[in-house]
C-alpha cells in the first residue's frame, strides 16, 4: 500500500452512541491508518432518520459504503485492504457486515476486531433488556457499569439517549439471533482479534475468548485497561494502530509497483 492512502479502520460504535468516541483516535493510530465511522440512523445528524432493529436494514445502510454505491471513505480503491472496529453493540455489527460481504462475494475486511461484546452464542442478562420496563433496564445497566451517572428518569440521558440504548439493544438481540443462524457462504475465515477491558463486567476476558469459535482464520486476545467504555481510553486505538501496520506489511503488492 502506498502513503497516499492509509489503511482504513471502519468503526461501530456500543449501543446508545454515535461516533463521538472515535474522535481523538488520529493521534494515537499512528501513521498509516485512518478511521471510518459509521453513524448510525438515529442519532446525532441522522436523528431525524429511523433507527434500525434488525438485520436487513442495518445491511442496506451499511453496505452501500462497501460496495461502491456510496463511498464515504474518500478513498478509490475499493479492492485495498482494510479493518473493521466494533465496540459492544458495534461488535455485532462488524461481525453482520464481515458475514454478508462475504455471503456477496465482496473484499471482507483483512481483519475484524471485536471489542466488549460476548459472542452471539454466549448467554446474556441484557439480551431482552431493550422490552424491559425503565426501572429494571436501568438495573440491569447499572450491574454491568453501562451507562453513565446522572441518568435518573428525567434526567436529559434519560430523555435521550435511553430511547436510541432501547432500539440498539432490540438490534443487538436481533443479531445475535441471526450470527447464529448458518451462513451460506460457509464459516468465517477472516482473522479475528477480540479485546477485552480489564475491569469490563460484562465481557471479561474469558468471554471474549469465545469469539475463537466464530471464525476458522487466525485468533488472538488481547486485555486493555478500563471497563466495558476502554474505547475512550488511548490503548485501543494504539492497538489498532499496530495491526493496522500489519495488515499493511502484509498486504499484497500491486501488480506493476
Amino acid at each position: 500500500m502506498s502513503d497516499e492512502q492509509p489503511l482504513r479502520v471502519h468503526c461501530f460504535a456500543h449501543a446508545g452512541a454515535g461516533v463521538s468516541s472515535f474522535a481523538g483516535w488520529r493521534r494515537d493510530l499512528g501513521p498509516g491508518a485512518r478511521t471510518v465511522p459509521h453513524l448510525l440512523p438515529g442519532r446525532d445528524t441522522r436523528r431525524r432518520e429511523p433507527r434500525v432493529t434488525g438485520p436487513d436494514a442495518l445491511l442496506a445502510d451499511l453496505l452501500p459504503h462497501f460496495t461502491g454505491a456510496d463511498d464515504i471513505t474518500g478513498t478509490a480503491d475499493p479492492s485495498a485492504p482494510y479493518l473493521v472496529y466494533g465496540h459492544s453493540l458495534g461488535a455485532l455489527v462488524a461481525l453482520t457486515l464481515t458475514r454478508a460481504l462475504r455471503e456477496m462475494a465482496l473484499p471482507a475486511p483483512a481483519l475484524l476486531v471485536v471489542g466488549a461484546c460476548p459472542p452471539p452464542d454466549t448467554g446474556l442478562a441484557l439480551a431482552k433488556a431493550g422490552r424491559a420496563p425503565d426501572e429494571e433496564l436501568l438495573g440491569l445497566l447499572g450491574d454491568f457499569a453501562a451507562f453513565p451517572g446522572g441518568a435518573a428518569p428525567g434526567s436529559l440521558w434519560h430523555r435521550m439517549v435511553l430511547p436510541v440504548l432501547r432500539d440498539d439493544l432490540l438490534l443487538a438481540d436481533a443479531l445475535r439471533t441471526a450470527a447464529r443462524r448458518p451462513s451460506p457462504a460457509g464459516p468465517l475465515d477472516v482473522p479475528v482479534v477480540a479485546v477485552a477491558g480489564r475491569d469490563d463486567p460484562l465481557a471479561p476476558a474469558a468471554t471474549m475468548a469465545g469469539w475463537r469459535r466464530w471464525t476458522t482464520g487466525p485468533f488472538a486476545l488481547r486485555t486493555v485497561p478500563g471497563d466495558h467504555f476502554f474505547v475512550r481510553g488511548r490503548e485501543l486505538p494504539r492497538l489498532l494502530g499496530r495491526a493496522s501496520r500489519a495488515v499493511t506489511r502484509l498486504a499484497p503488492v500491486p501488480a506493476g509497483r
